[in-house]
């Protein structure tokens, strides 16, 4: 968890720094990830436990002791098998009803802080257009009276105010509440530039000095609000498994009605379609047979594959529309089916993804039960029971397995492969490994000697 925590903090600390967000938006912001860290952490807890607790176990030749016993064991790891099975229950039940509610809420957060201008920040030699309408440029700041030398202001038009340029030797700031903020100018003058002359089309300019000058300025939209995460459209992330489930029905739904649709409408003829309400085709032309016998087979042959329909027609006329509908048509069908296509593969693709996280919220809460299987043959075999050894061994499989399910999951965003296999694979591959290396401490089964014989 503490591993996780660092990753998000080094992640995402410059879009909280610097913005005046409250510390407890900062702390209900961590807070909501860390159900994402529970669910992804617990695994990896598993296996680091279980290879230090058997590789202990074994260290101390304890289960030499009970193998002598005649204690098999099997016997000895199924307990905390029993427990991981509970552990990975746990898991699925909180990742379907807990983490896609604490997801939304995270979202939610993120995009309210995403929006958030800004505190009031004044610096030296630096342009702050923080506030709306307005660009400051400060010469020199003394922090300890507050007070501000050689001002530049810049005021844009809006909200019933000229464009201004306001310059001033002297300044001080002066809080009005929370949302409020006061800007006292002394010995300065301000440059306004007024509305255009109809006739030349340039401006008027009024210059006016001034001993003292106020500007008020509202702080407000540089306060923090939150909004409704309900209020915002769900993603797959922010949804229970039975909610996805609904979305998969309905978009297969969808893409069935677009098969459907594209199977009816691709029996078309190319060339005229309906011969008998066809404009371009007359009684006589229907009866029209052309005229063959003087034609070699080699050219009859050569020339029946590509328009032998238009010798229906015997006007040239009548041959040019026909090729023109038929062109128009191919052409319409031809973006009719690409159109589909491309719906039906938008479809699918998120079919697949609803189905990734659907599989997700059952393969990686059983893949405590995995790691149990695969850790505890694996602590016996190390006889090191530190965590050194076990460190080293779960950063290996842990690589192996994470890597794995990103590439399935994206692969099977892709439609590369099933759903099932991207989320699923290498929880079955390790299963049997481990099951595997359980007999082979359990059982007189050996690998070895099975290869041996064959040999």
């Amino acid at each position: 968890m503490f591993l996780l925590l660092m990753q998000f903090l080094i992640l995402h600390v410059d879009k909280l720094i610097g913005k005046d967000i409250p510390f407890y938006i900062i702390i209900e912001l961590i807070a909501t990830n860390l159900a994402y860290m529970v669910v992804l952490a617990a695994p990896m807890a598993v296996l680091v436990a279980t290879l230090m607790a058997f590789g202990k176990f074994s260290e101390l030749n304890e289960l030499t002791a009970l193998r002598a016993s005649g204690v098999n064991p099997i016997r000895i790891i199924q307990p905390v098998l029993i427990a991981s099975f509970f552990l990975g229950f746990f898991l699925i039940w909180f990742s379907n009803n807990v983490l896609p509610e604490a997801n939304s809420k995270a979202r939610s957060l993120f995009m309210d802080i995403r929006v958030k201008k800004p505190g009031f920040d004044l610096k030296p030699n630096v342009f702050y257009d923080g506030i709306e309408g307005y660009t400051f440029l400060v010469r020199n700041i003394d922090n300890e009276t507050d007070s501000l030398y050689n001002i530049t202001l810049f005021q844009e038009p809006g909200n019933n105010k000229k464009r201004a340029y306001i310059r001033a030797e002297r300044g001080f700031l002066q809080s009005e509440g929370a949302q409020g903020l006061t800007l006292i100018l002394e010995d300065g003058e301000i440059l306004r530039y007024l509305q255009r002359n109809r006739g030349t089309g340039s401006e008027d300019q009024e210059k006016t000095s001034f001993n003292r000058h106020r500007l008020t300025f509202d702080l407000s939209e540089l306060e923090f609000s939150r909004s409704d995460p309900s209020g915002r459209s769900e993603s797959d992330r922010t949804m229970s498994a039975q909610a996805m489930g609904a979305v998969v029905d309905t978009l297969r739904m969808e893409v069935s009605s677009y098969s459907e649709n594209s199977s009816k409408n691709s029996s078309f003829d190319y060339l005229y379609g309906d011969a008998t309400s066809n404009p371009f085709i007359s009684s006589d032309d229907l009866n029209f047979r052309p005229d063959t016998s003087k034609v070699s087979d080699v050219e009859l042959a050569a020339f029946i594959p590509d328009f032998y329909s238009l010798q229906f027609f015997p006007k040239d006329a009548q041959q040019r529309r026909i090729l023109d509908l038929a062109r128009t048509n191919i052409l319409q069908e031809n973006t009719y089916f690409e159109s589909t296509t491309s719906n039906i593969i938008w479809r699918l693709k998120r079919i697949n993804r609803f189905l990734v996280e659907i599989h997700k919220k059952f393969s990686i809460p059983m893949a405590c039960v995995v790691f149990v299987l695969l850790g505890a043959p694996i602590g016996m075999m190390t006889r090191k029971g530190n965590f050194g050894y076990a460190a080293i061994i779960s950063a290996v499989i842990l690589t192996i397995y994470w890597v794995s399910i990103i590439q399935g999951e994206k692969m099977a965003d892709r439609l590369f492969i099933t759903p099932f296999f991207g989320m699923w694979a290498f929880n079955l591959v390790f299963s049997g490994v481990g099951i595997l290396m359980i007999l082979h401490l359990s059982t007189e089964l050996k690998l070895t000697r099975l290869f041996s014989k064959r040999a």
